[in-house]
């Protein structure tokens, strides 16, 4: 890939209308990529995406304009990145207090540094300084086997370390999906601030992104024993996502955004759920969660198969409201209580609304009504239930703090995790609903 990886590294010099004429042939090329993929190609896979052409996509609610009360919440949302900063690093803690991040999360920092910026709650000398630190940050960290990021790091050392967040010679291993993550915050940073385009080249022409890349489709890197083992990463949604971050920096994925080879559909509540037919950790059926369809739309804006599906997939969870009575909002959250992540499904594991630890155990009693999910689908589609959603959640705020992760359904308490990840998705919901779209500029 000797040309591509030329253009790559020569993208940083590239004059900016160049980037926003590609960036705007991106959009129409998936938008009709789109299209085309809902009509699938024969067989069993036209039959299946037939059925999501056959949904109207909800209307998206891009407000305009930020009410005062937008505005409160943008500000308590950008309180947590205030404390959780690290002074010497420039690095954002994942979680409230907690001196960690990954290649995702650094990723939604400057997702939030880019919101708050449109949102007129930072400048944009302050935008540019403290992407600026991330950058040359990320640039001093040791890799995985010299090639990609490690899959954490210490925010306050830049040490590679566990999960446990102690240092570690060998590392965990890099994510396709968080580099893909922190990849598409570097085009919209580079996009918002061309002046930041050389810094961001010199950080991603440390890594071997072609290593994580292979037949168009997205490769991680696993721990077993002491071996290293290389894994397709990615599902249904996730997939998609990431795939669109990396084609903005020039990489052929068509495998992991194409969607018809590894689709099925179940039925939750008369919604058709798009459900990937590979496994989960080779163990557990793959799972649907609200998250990377509520980044695809306020990041990327929907193509219009991914417009299909988020549609589908918001239903589902009103749906589940107007049936029960109990308020819906269902993705990955971190917890207040041991085991302290969980996926909140629409259907995973063989079934409606399961709840999973990342090794596939039911833990139903976790279920999460998601502070990101709520602000999410109320920024893209503004519904009576999604401003429910938000009401709810408004009552359990730490104005010190930030937003929590949401409610527990069992027992309607608040769920006090305070992370970086949700409070990054609400800057980016309450900028949407002002702007549009990240990768949209503002008028």
């Amino acid at each position: 890939m000797g040309f591509r990886q030329n253009l790559i590294r020569a993208r940083g010099h590239i004059i900016f209308i160049v980037g926003l004429v590609a960036g705007l042939l991106l959009v129409m090329w998936l938008e009709d990529l789109g299209e085309r993929s809902t009509r699938g190609t024969a067989g069993t896979g036209q039959d299946l995406m037939q059925t999501f052409e056959d949904i109207t996509p909800l209307p998206l609610a891009i407000k305009g304009e930020s009410t005062a009360q937008d505005m409160e919440h943008a500000r308590i949302a950008w309180t947590y990145f205030v404390n959780n900063t690290d002074q010497t690093t420039g690095l954002a803690n994942s979680v409230n207090d907690y001196p960690s991040t990954t290649m995702w999360e650094t990723g939604s920092y400057i997702v939030a540094i880019l919101s708050a910026e449109r949102l007129a709650l930072i400048d944009a000398p302050e935008a540019r300084d403290r992407i600026a630190r991330v950058l040359d940050s990320i640039g001093k960290m040791r890799l995985f086997e010299d090639a990609l990021p490690n899959k954490a790091y210490n925010t306050r050392t830049l040490e590679l370390v566990d999960y446990a967040n102690k240092p570690s010679e060998l590392g965990l291993g890099w994510s396709a999906l968080d580099l893909a993550r922190i990849m598409s915050a570097f085009g919209l940073a580079q996009q918002a601030h061309p002046d930041l385009a050389p810094s961001i080249a010199a950080v991603t022409n440390r890594w071997s992104l072609d290593r994580m890349v292979r037949d168009g489709e997205l490769i991680g890197t696993n721990i077993a024993g002491n071996e290293v083992r290389h894994d397709q990463e990615g599902r249904v949604g996730y997939e998609q996502y990431a795939a669109k971050a990396m084609m903005l920096h020039g990489y052929d994925v068509y495998r992991a955004y194409e969607v018809s080879d590894n689709l099925m559909i179940r039925t939750v509540l008369d919604q058709p759920i798009p459900v990937d037919t590979r496994m989960h950790r080779a163990t557990t059926p793959a799972f649907v969660v609200s998250e990377p369809y509520l980044f695809d739309g306020l990041e990327f804006g929907f193509d219009a198969r991914s417009h299909r599906f988020a549609t589908a997939i918001y239903k589902a969870q009103q749906a589940r409201f107007e049936q029960t009575g109990q308020l819906t909002a269902v993705t990955e959250s971190h917890l207040s209580e041991e085991p302290y992540f969980a996926y909140a499904t629409v259907w995973g594991a063989g079934a409606d609304w399961a709840v999973l630890t990342f090794q596939g155990e039911r833990i139903d009693s976790r279920r999460t009504m998601a502070t990101k999910a709520a602000f999410g689908w109320d920024a893209l589609f503004g519904t009576d239930y999604t401003a429910e959603l938000v009401q709810a959640i408004i009552p359990m705020v730490d104005p010190e703090k930030g937003w929590p992760e949401g409610i527990y359904e069992a027992t309607g308490g608040v769920n006090g995790s305070v992370t970086a990840n949700t409070n990054a998705v609400v800057l980016a919901s309450l900028s949407f609903k002002a702007t549009g779209p990240l990768m949209r500029m503002p008028k």
